[in-house]
């Protein structure tokens, strides 16, 4: 098997997994496991399959980029990654959809006036921006099963949720969009922006390739 053809079936594994344990399979294993070890499961499942796609990843080496990123198009990713950034920090504050959260209650605030899949957005943005900028055929197969994971799976999470919170969840769908800004501008708050931005700039610094704003101003 090619490297490359190992790097498409890891991702589908990685992606699969993810699924049948965040949707069928958790519920039964949950139960038997405890919700406590389950979590600790399936973070052991999320990282043993993700690992393989690192590897070969690595494993194909160098690639011809299909398409030449520019300074436009680096500015474009830069600005992406930062928002992504900010809607990834502030997920973690009031989010009704992490495991064990509480209903939701009252008007979204922060990043959820924004999206209410702050989170999983803010991993799409993360796959976006690396499709955009390395644009190689082995970065389409693993950030794109990134980009499928996160967005396909916030909508799997939509219908979950409806069904375990009723009619709660869906007076809070209606409050806040999917899709970013989709119902109007709104501030990520303070926090969130803070943050957000911090974790942007350390992390495009520690790069291994001149990342973000740095590749202009370092």
């Amino acid at each position: 098997m090619s490297p490359m053809a190992a790097l498409v079936l890891a991702s589908v594994v990685f992606v699969g997994t993810h699924f049948l344990l965040s949707h069928p399979l958790r519920a039964p294993l949950a139960g038997r496991m405890g919700e406590r070890l389950f979590q600790a499961f399936y973070s052991l499942v999320a990282a043993a399959t993700f690992v393989p796609m690192i590897y070969f990843y690595g494993k194909i080496g160098r690639e011809a980029p299909l398409w030449s990123a520019g300074d436009a198009l680096w500015l474009l990713a830069s600005l992406l990654m930062w928002f992504g950034s900010i809607l990834f920090v502030g997920s973690f504050m009031r989010n009704p959809a992490l495991p064990g959260a509480r209903r939701p209650k009252g008007a979204p605030t922060g990043v959820f006036r924004i999206t209410r899949h702050p989170m999983m957005w803010g991993f799409a943005l993360w796959a976006i921006v690396h499709i955009l900028v390395e644009a190689t055929p082995k970065a389409l197969v693993l950030d794109g099963a990134i980009l499928f994971l996160a967005l396909v799976g916030a909508a799997a999470q939509d219908r979950k949720k409806q069904g375990l919170m009723g009619e709660r969840w869906h007076e809070w769908r209606a409050q806040t969009a999917f899709t970013p800004f989709a119902k109007g501008g709104a501030y990520p708050g303070t926090t969130a922006f803070v943050g957000g931005t911090l974790l942007f700039f350390l992390a495009t610094w520690f790069h291994p390739l001149p990342a973000g704003f740095w590749r202009w101003i370092g």
